[in-house]
């Protein structure tokens, strides 16, 4: 068994659902996934429901780019959860994206891959909006909010930024049960008010607010008493945020490095519960540069 090509990505939480108002933002968190491209079938098979690989190797011929060998077979090592608004669709387009262009020494602007991995979601069907701003975090690190309309990723960027500090956070993941559909997009207009406060925070900068309204957001389009009970829960505990991340039913909580208590006393409020937990970090994206007068 050969290895033809290697491709890596990760998770990332919600700030802003793009199918709120057609602007979005998603932050980088260390949630890996490794994709292996393979000239021999695995010993074992990936999990891939919404069958993403294989629309990734049909839109990647699509596009004109050649494939390494006329049998492909792939290997998909993830710990990120499916179906929890965790943005593991997105990571596996973009590492399989990625171990395409290992293998066939195929350079692409990161730009392509997202419009890519756009396309392959969408073809997919397991995305509203084509989560532009997810294969982003995915690739990238940190967040960009953007323009889901846009001509192409490109152009969508509104704003960047690395994140918050990395060494200054815990992100406690408490994850739900498997959602079962998608949220319709009637849902979603009925939130915009809240959507927009989460717009405005992230123009100005903060993340943890938007994250927050986000949240609130999320839970109307949602209308799940136990997502909500949960949410309310984090805050009276001492998180600092707290929302549901993409279409849920993953919450992800942002608790300061420094509050060892309450960040112990999160984690066992919610295993007295038996709630599955993660508990990882945010992932920076490189810095922003800065114009010279």
């Amino acid at each position: 068994m050969a290895v033809l090509g290697k491709g890596e990505a990760n998770g990332a939480i919600s700030l802003l659902h793009a199918a709120g108002l057609g602007y979005g933002a998603s932050l980088a968190i260390d949630l890996p996934l490794i994709v292996r491209l393979l000239d021999s079938p695995y010993k074992t098979q990936p999990e891939d429901k919404d069958d993403i690989l294989g629309h990734t190797v049909r839109i990647w011929q699509d596009k004109g780019y050649t494939l390494p060998a006329e049998e492909l077979h792939w290997a998909v090592i993830s710990k990120i959860p499916q179906r929890q608004g965790l943005k593991s669709s997105s990571a596996l387009c973009i590492a399989a994206l990625r171990a395409l262009c290992d293998a066939t020494n195929t350079s692409l602007e990161n730009s392509v891959m997202v419009d890519l991995a756009r396309d392959i979601q969408l073809a997919a069907e397991v995305s509203l909006t084509g989560s532009i701003d997810d294969a982003w975090a995915s690739l990238t690190g940190g967040w960009k909010l953007v323009d889901i309309n846009a001509e192409n990723s490109a152009e969508g960027i509104i704003m960047e930024s690395p994140g918050l500090p990395t060494a200054d956070w815990e992100v406690v993941i408490v994850l739900g049960k498997e959602r079962g559909e998608k949220p319709s997009l009637e849902a979603f207009a009925n939130q915009q008010s809240a959507f927009f406060q989460a717009f405005n925070a992230l123009q100005e900068g903060n993340e943890i607010i938007a994250m927050t309204w986000n949240g609130r957001a999320m839970l109307g389009v949602l209308n799940d008493a136990d997502l909500r009970r949960m949410t309310n829960d984090s805050f009276i505990n001492g998180a600092r945020a707290a929302s549901i991340s993409g279409s849920g039913n993953a919450m992800a909580i942002l608790i300061p490095a420094v509050s060892n208590a309450i960040h112990s006393h999160i984690i066992a409020w919610y295993k007295r519960s038996e709630q599955k937990i993660i508990q990882t970090k945010i992932i920076n994206g490189p810095m922003l540069k800065v114009e010279e007068d």
